[in-house]
Parts: structure tokens; sequence; C-alpha cells
């Protein structure tokens, strides 16, 4: 039944996609900002609700106050599957920018929509060139008063294994001087890297406090965030 659940609502995420990224794909060119913005944000909301009623997997956040509800901010949070990368655009405010590979943005109607949504595409072999892409784009969408979204180990992760951080969004941070709102969660034990099964459960989401960067330097920005998922890891 697992496997059966999981397979529709598979397909219930590819027509979403479709559905949602055609819209912005067709009029994201015409239409003011917002409208690619909320398209983007109500697919993750609806795919919210498909996971719920289908997969019967939800989930619990604490620490929602500290996301920031209107401006700029900086979110870095844990990697371990899919779920994130949809609920996440779903649960925060509407006006995010995500930092991803480049790769993504080839995926037609998915990429195609994701330029709308003023993504930050990078370019990993680049080495220090997709560095200062990642500042010189993500100062400029801060500047506009988006979320920055940032997934520091930059690939999935399983349950109890970590990979290294990058210094990309800590460098954005330094520059930047806005604080880091860090996010720790376990969505990686009901929907894994790998496969199609999506288990019942509730994931638990933890937003900590921002992390002050104001005349730090982007080592040991990182070095604080790296401690604090790391450390909520542990304990869920």
């Amino acid at each position: 039944m697992i496997f059966i659940r999981s397979v529709i609502y598979f397909l219930f995420m590819v027509i979403s996609v479709i559905i949602h990224g055609g819209l912005i794909a067709l009029l994201g060119w015409l239409l003011p900002q917002s409208y690619s913005d909320w398209l983007a944000t109500a697919w993750g909301r609806v795919n919210l609700v498909a996971m719920r009623w289908l997969c019967n997997l939800d989930v619990n956040i604490e620490g929602w106050e500290n996301i920031p509800q209107e401006g700029a901010g900086i979110i870095m949070s844990k990697h371990q599957s899919t779920w994130e990368t949809i609920s996440l655009r779903g649960l925060f405010p509407i006006h995010q920018s995500w930092i991803l590979k480049k790769e993504l943005m080839q995926i037609p109607i998915f990429g195609w929509a994701l330029h709308f949504t003023r993504s930050i595409p990078i370019d990993r072999s680049a080495g220090r060139k997709a560095l200062k892409m990642v500042v010189d784009d993500g100062l400029k969408r801060l500047d506009q008063g988006r979320l920055i979204v940032v997934f520091p180990e930059g690939t999935r992760t399983a349950p109890g294994e970590r990979q290294k951080y990058s210094a990309g969004g800590a460098m954005l941070a330094e520059k930047s001087g806005l604080p880091v709102i860090p996010i720790a969660h376990n969505a990686g034990i009901y929907w894994k890297r790998r496969g199609v099964k999506k288990y019942p459960g509730t994931i638990q989401v933890r937003v900590g406090k921002p992390i002050p960067t104001e005349g730090r330097k982007a080592s040991a920005i990182m070095k604080d965030v790296e401690d604090w998922i790391e450390g909520q890891m542990d304990m869920l």
C-alpha cells in the first residue's frame, strides 16, 4: 500500500509541475514578479496537502517565529531528500530565491519556471567563479527583499551522514551582514534520497534563531551554522 500511495503521489507531483510550472513559464515574462512567486508557493502548498492525504506524511515545525515574514533573509537548511525542495517552497513566505545547480534550469517546464522565480543557478565545477556568482546574484536578490534559500551541503545526505558545508551561503551572509536562519529536519527518514516510497509519519522541522553575521568572516559564520544544524540532527 505504501508503494501504491507513493506512485500515485509521484504522478500527482508531475502533473502539478506541468500545471504550475507551465503557467509560470507561459506568463512569467508578462506578469509582475509576484505572480510567479505566488504560483511557485502554491505549488509547494498543494504538494504538502497531497503528501498528507496520499502518503499520510505530515510536518511539524518548531521555531516558525524565526522565519522573516517580510523583507530579505538568508536561510540555510539540511538537505536529505526531495521533500525539502518542495515543502519549504510552500512553507516560507512567497518571495524566495533558491541557490541551485544549473542543471535544474535545463529541465523542460520545471527549469523554465525556476528562471521566473529568480533562482540563482551555479556551476559547481566553476570553483571561485561559482562563489562569486552566488554572492553577486544573491546580493541583488536580497536588495529586492527576497529570501535566499541555500542547502550548504550541496547534495542530499542520508540520515546520520553529513557532507562538507560549502562556503557560498556564508560568503553571501558576510557581504550582506544579514543573519542566517538555520534549519534542521529529519525528512530523509520518511522520504529517502533514492527510491519511490514515501513512508507515513510526521517530519520534524526545527528553525533556529538567527545567527549574527555583521562584521564576521564566512568561515566563522559557517561553523556556527553547521554546529547548530548538525547538533539538532543528532537529537532528531
